[in-house]
């Protein structure tokens, strides 16, 4: 897949879709490409939800997930330890940004939407709305994110979350994990073999 430089990108890949961990790694190395003089060493991994609700926890279980691959080029924010949610993202977004000079922050959250689109997995260029999908507003964040649709939104969106299937999210997280960090794997190395 290859994207053209400025062009807004969207990609979706559905969960249960065969090879789907290495079209998301595929989507994800075509991502880091079109941003490649932005990319900073670490990149950051902005992993957002709460370990108290079983839809919302995708973003926390995938920080955890990829802290275990222990990759020197990123830095994950959020995790089942230490999640960053609604009380704390704008403070952890001031820590990122005092703590590295002009981040590249890839943002990932849960998300809501039609019956058809739940097990979707959306890339896309530009900061995440993180709370959209239960109608709060919080601060906008990321070069890129992903967001992966765990169940049907537009009504009693704090119970859909309560009451979605812990299984998708696992399945998932794994998907979304291994995929972010097989292409920023592969990004970096052939970054170092070029020079």
């Amino acid at each position: 897949m290859k994207l053209k430089p400025g062009a807004k990108t969207e990609t979706r890949i559905h969960m249960d879709t065969p090879l789907a961990q290495m079209k998301l790694k595929d989507t994800i190395l075509s991502f880091l490409y079109k941003y490649k003089s932005k990319i900073t060493d670490p990149t950051i991994i902005l992993c957002i939800g709460t370990d108290r609700s079983t839809g919302d926890a995708l973003g926390p279980l995938v920080g955890t997930k990829l802290t275990q691959y222990k990759l020197p080029y990123i830095r994950v924010y959020g995790n089942l330890d230490n999640p960053v949610h609604a009380a704390n993202l704008d403070e952890t977004i001031a820590k990122i940004h005092t703590t590295y000079h002009y981040p590249f922050i890839i943002a990932i959250d849960a998300g809501l939407g039609r019956h058809s689109s739940v097990g979707m997995i959306d890339v896309k260029d530009g900061p995440l709305k993180p709370g959209t999908g239960v109608n709060k507003e919080l601060t906008p964040v990321g070069n890129m994110h992903l967001t992966g649709l765990v169940n049907i939104g537009g009504y009693m969106e704090y119970f859909v979350l309560q009451s979605t299937r812990l299984s998708l999210v696992m399945k998932m997280a794994d998907i979304i994990a291994y995929g972010i960090q097989a292409g920023i794997r592969e990004f970096f190395q052939k970054q170092a073999q070029a020079e």
